[in-house]
């Protein structure tokens, strides 16, 4: 698949996580959607410099959420639909996709 290709997927796939975080009655703004590289910001192979990842900051009730297990029921969403959740590497505000693609 090319990159053009995955950046669309993805685009697509982060609507649909925006408005299943609406459905629960959150708030989802962004927070890094996408790095220049420079190797500082993320690791030397990360997807946000592919365009293929976002960190999410979440909002409950209008409180700004900083843990992983805020995170679970958007990360179990994200992955259902093909998206790979920094989660399991307690990055919980991470989504992003074409890993293995």
């Amino acid at each position: 698949m090319s990159l053009n290709a995955l950046q669309f997927r993805f685009t697509k796939m982060t609507a649909l996580l925006i408005q299943y975080a609406d459905l629960l009655g959150y708030t989802l703004t962004y927070g890094d959607a996408y790095s220049k590289v420079d190797y500082g910001a993320h690791s030397y192979n990360s997807y946000h410099y592919k365009r293929l990842a976002v960190d999410f900051n979440l909002f409950i009730d209008g409180e700004f959420q900083t843990t992983t297990e805020a995170h679970k029921k958007l990360g179990k969403f994200w992955k259902l639909i093909g998206g790979s959740w920094g989660g399991i590497w307690n990055d919980g505000n991470h989504y992003s996709y074409g890993e293995g693609k």
